[in-house]
């Protein structure tokens, strides 16, 4: 390998690395925002959730970085899921509401 071509592949290299770091600081901001939740589903996957991002820091320390972003994302996609779930229930709740208002 010429002195250009590892240097870009050392550049990549590099820019994962900031981009698996910056995605796991997200997902602990996203984390630290979590309220208390009562749904055991959702308490599971929250703790799902954390476990990967741990996965990520493990494998980002190994430097396997296909693998840590692949955990990090993952664990974004689990909060999501949750997040999700109690914005449809809350609105299923103002529409029962609702629904229970005109009726009355």
């Amino acid at each position: 390998m010429q002195r250009k071509e590892m240097r870009n592949a050392v550049d990549e290299k590099e820019k994962m690395e900031a981009r698996v770091k910056k995605d796991i600081a997200l997902f602990e901001e996203n984390f630290s925002k979590i309220e208390q939740v009562r749904d055991p589903a959702d308490a599971k996957a929250i703790e799902l959730a954390r476990a990967y991002c741990e996965d990520a820091k493990f494998y980002l320390e190994k430097g396997d970085l296909f693998t840590a972003f692949g955990c990090i994302n993952y664990a974004h996609g689990l909060l999501d899921a949750v997040r999700m779930r109690k914005e449809l229930a809350g609105e299923n709740r103002r529409e029962q509401r609702s629904s229970e208002k005109i009726k009355s």
